[in-house]
């Protein structure tokens, strides 16, 4: 049966830029949710010092908790070949991290959707990258995920393999062994796709899942879309919504995820934006939805 973790997306700001929470906090709070794990973020302030990883990770686990996932966003996309190899070192420093932490499971992107770069350019760059990653991290246990994704936090553009097609192409043509698909079906919505398409296509090759709903405040997905260049993070028109309230069919997706023998694996909710009652909310939503689809 999966197994549900948490990631703050509501205290993001508060963790990797002001400092205004600590993640001793947020374990705290995390810990009062039905989750069996916490999703780190590499960018946290705190996980810049070797020194924070240990006592950080005995406090998950004096918590009863563990942290099976490492989100981070390498950019892969750059023309610069040494701006490239930056990029992977800072990789590695995430894959010692996640293993560490005692993770299996490590993110990366495809990297920013920078104009000047084709498709074909972009697909060979990041593939090479996470492939020149991937023995790196298997000798540490641990996984590579891309996940289908929208925009990190803290980019200007928005991800170079966001649309499907280009997204599946990247995901053929990485050859690593330890290496899989974090799926988000909330991203494929914004990318103007549909989510079941995209699970259909990637299934079997689904190892961790973001859980999240997403809706648009005020006008389209287009309207949005023609907004978010050149834009750090977010644009307004965006929100996080409760899981199942939104725009996403969860009964489907773990109709399919079931059926691609997705058991023994982690779902991290992203959520929790208007508060930690929403995120207890969704939390509580996909227990059920779990039970339902996996008892």
């Amino acid at each position: 049966m999966p197994k549900l973790a948490a990631f703050p997306k509501l205290y993001m700001q508060s963790l990797c830029k002001d400092g205004t929470m600590n993640l001793a906090q947020w374990v705290d709070v995390a810990s009062e949710l039905p989750v069996e794990g916490l999703e780190w973020y590499a960018g946290f302030l705190e996980m810049q010092d070797h020194a924070n990883w240990q006592p950080l990770r005995r406090k998950v686990e004096e918590k009863g908790l563990s942290i099976p996932m490492m989100c981070c966003s390498p950019d892969f996309t750059h023309p610069d070949p040494e701006f490239r190899r930056e990029q992977m070192d800072k990789q590695r420093f995430w894959i010692d991290m996640t293993a560490a932490l005692g993770g299996s499971y490590c993110r990366v992107l495809s990297g920013q959707r920078r104009p000047e770069i084709s498709r074909d350019e972009g697909v060979q760059f990041a593939a090479d990258c996470i492939n020149t990653c991937a023995p790196y991290a298997a000798e540490r246990g641990v996984t590579l995920i891309i996940e289908n994704h929208y925009k990190d936090d803290f980019w200007a553009y928005p991800e170079f393999a966001q649309m499907m097609d280009v997204f599946c192409d990247l995901v053929e043509a990485v050859t690593a062994d330890n290496f899989g698909v974090n799926y988000d079906p909330s991203n494929t919505i914004l990318a103007g796709e549909d989510p079941l398409e995209l699970l259909r296509r990637v299934s079997h090759r689904v190892v961790t899942m973001h859980a999240s709903d997403r809706y648009v405040k005020e006008g389209t997905i287009e309207d949005l879309r023609n907004e978010e260049l050149g834009v750090e993070g977010y644009v307004q028109r965006l929100s996080h919504g409760e899981i199942g309230k939104g725009l996403n069919d969860y009964d489907a997706i773990f109709t399919e995820l079931k059926r691609a023998g997705f058991d023994d694996n982690w779902i991290s909710i992203e959520d929790g934006v208007e508060g930690m009652d929403q995120m207890a909310r969704s939390a509580e939503f996909l227990c059920r939805k779990i039970r339902e689809h996996w008892s």
